[in-house]
């Protein structure tokens, strides 16, 4: 565990996705800035109006010094907002430490670093937490006009099905109809065909074989609270990699629940292994959707490379304790 005790007197900016939760953030941005009034001497904040914004609304604000940027979102606002502390592969300012009020529908981020969803106790990390170090996951990849695009990742990567869900489930929040990640992962699961990859982990081949899908994490939960990866640790160097082979329809009906308790480890087609980098690619023929924290930015092929202890996130100092 790297907790770092003290920084230089923090100077604030408030990234606001009022768009998050189906909307919901906008409504109740007023009792979260009048609640901030109490918690800090001091703020100023911005409202992002497309997507991506966040990611150059904290790269100004870095660069102006505010040494301390909060998030009010999701996980998809989170993934933005970490993404402005770097830039050309590099960050910006080391001191510069994310906050963050959950608004999303998911939050699944705050889940591995035990923050509350509940505001008030959000609130309460945000004026008394310690910024802490953790790792962060980069990617390099193809986005859908095939030009290649790095990005950092907070939580969660992965590749095959988790793709097509989550594609699903942000163009039903794009026309504020209500959806949930299972639900649409029950709907993709009928129609979805396995997907043969070739695979490394840390230069290691892995069989070349069909496979429902890959999860790259840093943290423990995605999906809305399905605990992918139950031994995750944020501080460890080191991805936890699932990698599950293909499942029938019926065999995903009768094990798929296990996931969200995190005893899906022991089924035979499950397959974790820890590392610090995956390559993956598919047939040329085939279109391996890609998610990142919530996001569906591009396809496959894809590199994952973690970025140990180098990204300060404010929290409680007990957030490492399993």
């Amino acid at each position: 565990m790297i907790l770092i005790k003290s920084i230089s007197r923090m100077k604030t900016r408030i990234i606001v996705n009022p768009e998050s939760d189906r909307g919901k953030t906008a409504n109740r941005w007023k009792k979260i800035k009048e609640a901030l009034k109490y918690y800090l001497k001091e703020f100023k904040y911005e409202f992002t109006e497309k997507p991506l914004q966040a990611i150059e609304l904290t790269r100004e604000s870095i660069k102006e010094g505010f040494n301390f940027i909060v998030g009010v979102g999701g996980d998809g606002t989170l993934n933005e907002i970490a993404n402005g502390f770097f830039e050309e592969n590099k960050i910006i300012n080391p001191e510069a430490t994310m906050g963050i009020i959950p608004s999303g529908t998911g939050c699944d981020f705050i889940k591995s670093l035990n923050i509350p969803k509940k505001i008030k106790n959000a609130l309460e990390i945000i004026k008394s937490g310690t910024p802490s170090l953790i790792d962060i996951g980069k990617v390099i990849f193809k986005d859908h006009f095939g030009k290649r695009i790095e990005r950092y990742f907070l939580n969660v990567a992965d590749f095959g099905l988790g793709g097509e869900v989550v594609k699903r489930v942000n163009e039903k929040r794009m026309e504020r109809k209500a959806s949930s990640y299972l639900k649409e992962l029950i709907f993709t699961m009928l129609k979805y065909k396995n997907k043969r990859l070739r695979i490394l982990v840390d230069g290691k081949k892995l069989p070349e074989d069909e496979y429902l899908i890959g999860a790259i994490a840093n943290g423990k939960v995605f999906g809305g609270g399905m605990k992918i990866a139950p031994e995750a640790r944020l501080n460890d160097g080191l991805f936890d990699f699932l990698i599950i082979k293909g499942f029938t329809f019926f065999e995903f009906l009768r094990h798929g629940w296990k996931v969200f308790l995190g005893t899906h480890l022991t089924h035979p087609k499950v397959n974790l292994i820890k590392g610090r980098k995956i390559q993956v690619e598919c047939e040329e023929s085939e279109k391996v959707l890609l998610e990142l924290d919530g996001e569906q930015p591009g396809i496959l092929p894809a590199e994952f490379e973690i970025v140990p202890l180098t990204f300060k996130v404010k929290t409680s100092s007990h957030f490492f304790e399993k």
